[in-house]
């Protein structure tokens, strides 16, 4: 979908660090999360919650007090006034939640939206299921965040199936996929420079008291130091496989932002910093089995609904839960795949599902902001050999 007069003020996405699995914000709610973030962002960014006029809150893990989640967070957030819709769409929830806020300023003449995703994939509700017929009445169990990385029902297979099926008809390499994975860590340290100064352009910390404590993050968590030999000899997941474990994204926690409005509004909002325009976003699907295939005809769609093409693009950024993914981006749509994910990806500072997709366009658009402006191209799978995209254009 093309966008006319849609925008980001520059400075106005953020994400905070992600926490490994099951480690410091394991035991904090979600809307906990979002409501820390959220309000330390607005208020670093001066923006009153007055000036919000709509919610978009995106989540793919259930969390206590989810089904009042929207109106929760606003209320929490200083905006008791306002809702808006709640959208989970597994790995692609982010776009989803973007393509939401943008349609509405779109349509609407250019309110100001909230948009704000979060998930907490530790400690991932347990469902049981009522079964009448079966033995004894024993209900079905059902674990959110493990039977659904493990198992597409359409498809009949798990993720990792996926990107075993793509590597394999690529003819790729083990040895291929461990680059993949050094690169973009040696990219990832990149964004450690300088006390992590590209970083701190987009991340906020995390300050929130659950019971008597008091957690707080201030920088990513989980993330291994480099290490090219053992990674190299790491064993694939699966004995016929090729992806080892360091070749694929690893769970998290974390909770990300971004207002969205009209460009003349986020020219005011930003105060003289400029915009990131956007552009266009859109979706697509593969066939079974694909779903690292899926970001291409994701990010070619938005592209031609752009009125551009690859060769107009300055930066690109991925969601790229395997390392197969950027190696079939960078063949199947002729880009280097040593000028993505500059400054690292999901593949190695982890996957909070809901919050990946933001983060990378947070670090897109900063990306493009040190280089003085230009095109940029986020795009990303997501359950059911799903892709979306987003191009945006950075300019003062």
């Amino acid at each position: 979908m093309r966008y006319e007069d849609v925008a980001i003020p520059l400075g106005f996405a953020w994400s905070s660090p992600f926490a490994r699995w099951q480690g410091s914000l394991a035991d904090v709610p979600g809307l906990d999360l979002a409501s820390a973030v959220t309000s330390r962002a607005l208020t670093d960014r001066q923006l009153d919650p007055a000036a919000v006029d709509g919610l978009v809150l995106g989540w793919s893990v259930p969390q206590p007090d989810i089904f009042y989640g929207a109106s929760t967070l606003a209320g929490r957030i200083g905006m008791p006034g306002i809702s808006g819709p709640m959208i989970s769409q597994a790995c692609a929830t982010s776009l989803a939640g973007l393509h939401a806020a943008a349609s509405t300023v779109q349509g609407d003449g250019g309110s100001v939206q909230l948009l704000v995703t979060m998930d907490r994939t530790s400690n991932g509700p347990q469902l049981i299921y009522p079964s009448t017929s079966a033995p004894g009445g024993a209900p079905f169990s059902f674990n959110w965040v493990s039977d659904s990385f493990g198992h597409d029902p359409w498809a009949g297979t798990g993720m990792l199936d996926a990107a075993e099926a793509v590597a394999a008809e690529m003819g790729v390499s083990k040895s291929e996929l461990d680059d993949i994975k050094i690169m973009r860590h040696e990219q990832y340290e990149h964004a450690l420079a300088g006390d992590r100064s590209f970083q701190r352009r987009y991340q906020v910390p995390v300050e929130v008291r659950q019971g008597k404590a008091n957690v707080q993050l201030a920088a990513d968590e989980g993330v291994r130091p480099l290490d090219p030999a053992a990674i190299r000899k790491l064993s694939p997941a699966r004995p016929d496989g090729l992806h080892s474990f360091a070749a694929q994204t690893h769970p998290a926690d974390g909770c990300t932002g971004a207002v969205v409005t009209s460009v003349s509004r986020a020219r005011e909002l930003a105060r003289g910093e400029g915009v990131a325009r956007v552009l266009a976003t859109a979706f697509a699907r593969v066939g079974k089995t694909r779903m690292p295939q899926a970001p291409v005809p994701a990010a070619l769609t938005a592209l031609s609904d752009a009125g551009l093409d690859m060769s107009a693009v300055d930066a690109v950024t991925t969601h790229n839960p395997f390392a197969v993914n950027d190696l079939y981006f960078s063949s199947a749509a002729n880009y280097p795949v040593e000028r993505m994910n500059s400054y690292g990806c999901s593949l190695v500072y982890g996957h909070p599902q809901a919050p990946t997709g933001l983060r990378a366009v947070a670090e897109l658009i900063e990306e493009l902001r040190l280089r003085g402006g230009g095109i940029g191209l986020f795009t990303g799978c997501a359950a059911g050999d799903t892709g979306a995209a987003t191009v945006i254009v950075v300019e003062g």
